[in-house]
């Protein structure tokens, strides 16, 4: 029934309705035909050359702005070309930064092997030249040095050889022929080394060139000086320091430092020598212990 209620109810078309169509359709038919016409008629004027003054209005017309559209063309088509090869230019930046950091840390590692191998050369000169020392084997066992503090008000370092290797309290550490310190305390893989150039050191020296003998100590400043000279013996600068081999504490004939400047007053009972550290304090990587050296013990004496 509903059906039947729509079908009846649906919109009847009327004469009006059906007149607006067919005028419609008849105007969309007449712009077509115009277009067409209008195109076929350009064409031929085209072929014809009649419209050639009118083109070349227009041609001339449009030439700025072809002018204005092909540099903005060009500037995109630049932009777009530097944004490219800035990202080359930034991925190479950054390879060649790799390689860079990469060749430091092997020049690195590779001047440290160098200095390395130069002290051990060094080492074994001076063990070949010197192979005993006061008509004693002088076993020499190589450590390198594994902790230092310059700021400590004590002057020293670690070596990273211990009591397992046969190291002693008390026994000698050189660099190179040059006297650095003594082990005062020994561990089973390490040892403390206290050096010359701390204030409590005192090493017996003589002077090579005169034999007269003083008493080397070490500074608060790194420095060395000898005390206790003879003020009879003429002392000049330059002149090498070793060790006498008095005392008992250290072997003979390692070198101390050289004679840097000279004090001597009339009022004074002994002379004094500033000394330039024969070993480089600033530089010590591998150092040499002498282990068949023990100080003599002067409380056995007693």
């Amino acid at each position: 029934m509903a059906c039947v209620d729509r079908l009846q109810n649906r919109p009847q078309s009327t004469p009006r309705r059906e007149g607006e169509k067919n005028l419609k359709r008849a105007s969309d038919s007449t712009i077509l035909f115009i277009l067409m016409g209008l195109s076929l008629i350009g064409f031929a004027l085209h072929r014809t050359e009649a419209l050639a003054p009118a083109e070349r209005i227009i041609l001339d017309a449009a030439v700025p702005a072809q002018r204005v559209i092909a540099r903005a063309t060009d500037r995109v088509s630049n932009i777009i070309e530097t944004a490219r090869h800035l990202d080359s230019l930034q991925a190479e930046n950054k390879a060649l930064r790799e390689l860079v950091d990469q060749l430091m840390i092997e020049n690195v590692k590779l001047q440290d092997e160098t200095r390395e191998i130069s002290s051990l050369r060094e080492e074994l000169r001076f063990k070949r030249a010197n192979p005993s020392f006061d008509i004693r084997a002088a076993d020499i066992l190589g450590g390198k040095v594994v902790g230092y503090d310059p700021s400590s008000a004590v002057a020293y370092i670690i070596i990273d050889v211990g009591a397992s290797d046969g190291v002693k309290r008390g026994m000698p550490v050189t660099r190179a022929g040059a006297l650095v310190g003594q082990v005062v305390r020994v561990g089973q893989h390490a040892s403390r080394v206290l050096l010359i150039t701390d204030p409590t050191s005192k090493v017996n020296a003589r002077i090579q060139s005169s034999g007269a003998t003083g008493i080397v100590t070490g500074s608060v400043d790194g420095t060395l000086r000898m005390t206790r000279i003879p003020p009879d013996v003429e002392v000049h600068v330059g002149d090498i320091v070793i060790t006498s081999g008095y005392g008992g504490n250290f072997p003979r004939r390692l070198a101390i430092g050289q004679v840097t400047k000279v004090h001597k007053r009339d009022v004074d009972p002994f002379q004094t020598a500033d000394l330039w550290p024969a070993a480089d304090f600033g530089a010590l990587e591998i150092v040499s212990v002498i282990t068949d050296f023990e100080p003599i013990n002067y409380d056995d004496l007693r």
